[in-house]
């Protein structure tokens, strides 16, 4: 059976503007943002075709609403899983980015990188965002729907994107994937001989 899986990275939200750390700080997306859910809908609308899909959204507002707007044009519904959150910062989330970069222990080159302690209270490790990461693709994996709609963060879609191309999770620790606010990322399953592939990354041409 056929899989396709488009990770949407919600567009932009208060928090961008502010400069102030996101994580699970529960930022709402700006006007900008909204006109921006609503293109991204309708790439989606023509990338469907007319197809039903599963929508997925993390709780998050900023991720909750794009999905909202999308699931409206779509006639779909919207199931929210906690699991599609940014990582959180702990103390940090709501505080200017520079009081972050004050503070924070940066990831060794060489070592545990995963389960490194950015000396951030409450803050979770990366090794907490790629469990629950690899967990929603899990779940995925064993739906019976072949078209679904992540609508997620950008430190989270790194790791949907390793789990769903097989990256063994102790090896995630040195991935990045780039992908901008309010882009679409492909993910698909070849129903020839069943081989994941990364058929778009971070495709922004429905915001020009």
């Amino acid at each position: 059976m056929s899989k396709s899986i488009y990770v949407v990275t919600h567009p932009e939200a208060t928090h961008h503007i502010h400069g102030v750390v996101g994580g699970w700080f529960d930022s709402d997306l700006t006007e900008r943002g909204v006109e921006q859910a609503e293109t991204i809908a309708s790439s989606l609308v023509t990338r469907l075709d007319g197809a039903t899909a599963e929508i997925l959204s993390s709780d998050l507002l900023r991720a909750r609403r794009t999905a909202e707007v999308i699931a409206k044009r779509l006639q779909m519904d919207v199931t929210l899983d906690p699991d599609l959150r940014e990582k959180s910062y702990g103390e940090a989330e709501g505080k200017p980015r520079a009081w972050l970069t004050e503070r924070v222990i940066p990831l060794p080159e060489i070592g545990e990188r995963l389960r490194h302690d950015e000396g951030i209270p409450g803050a979770e490790t990366r090794m907490d965002l790629a469990e629950r990461a690899y967990r929603v693709i899990d779940g995925l994996q064993h739906s019976p729907h072949e078209q679904h709609i992540l609508v997620t963060h950008g430190g989270t879609s790194t790791l949907l994107i390793a789990a769903w191309i097989g990256m063994p999770i102790d090896a995630a620790g040195l991935v990045n994937f780039q992908v901008s606010s309010g882009s679409i990322t492909v993910l698909r399953k070849d129903s020839r001989n069943f081989s994941h592939q990364l058929a778009q990354l971070n495709d922004v041409s429905h915001l020009a």
